[in-house]
């Protein structure tokens, strides 16, 4: 079965890029950083593993923002425009965070969780089927297997122990 493959790419259509696969897990981020960054009030973001990604057309830089963990946050974004098309929380190497707005067609993935809804904005109603978080949640329980499978297999492959 061939694997699906999306594109996306920044505001300025400088950046293009490719998305192999679907992402292993989708997130819904209501935490103020996210809210500061986007200037709106979350941020759907798609966990996938980094070599599922390829940039097409441009040179994204990397941008690095301070985080309440002290993990660095390296953003990719557009040079031009200034469009964050994915980031890399902890500076892992293997996994990417994808901004499923960047895709072409980001109606094709709606979050799994919604998360730090504790700063989730009192106007913004969420979906009654929705599953939310305060803060954070236990993956192995909210994860399908298949995705924890992904994750790990990927982890692996880079190394790493987090």
């Amino acid at each position: 079965m061939a694997e699906t493959v999306f594109e996306g790419g920044c505001f300025c259509g400088a950046v293009r890029f490719r998305m192999h696969g679907r992402p292993m897990f989708v997130h819904a981020c209501h935490c103020k950083d996210c809210q500061r960054q986007t200037g709106g009030p979350f941020v759907v973001n798609g966990l996938i593993e980094a070599d599922r990604l390829a940039v097409t057309q441009g040179s994204p830089q990397i941008t690095t923002l301070p985080t309440d963990s002290g993990y660095p946050h390296d953003v990719v974004r557009c040079s031009d425009c200034g469009t964050a098309l994915w980031s890399d929380y902890g500076r892992r190497g293997w996994m990417a965070f994808i901004r499923i707005a960047t895709l072409d067609e980001p109606g094709s993935f709606q979050p799994d969780v919604h998360i730090y809804t504790r700063s989730k904005l009192p106007w913004l109603p969420l979906p009654a089927a929705a599953r939310s978080f305060a803060e954070y949640y236990d993956m192995k329980q909210e994860w399908p297997p298949e995705s924890l499978a992904r994750r790990e297999a990927a982890r692996h492959k880079a190394g790493a122990k987090r």
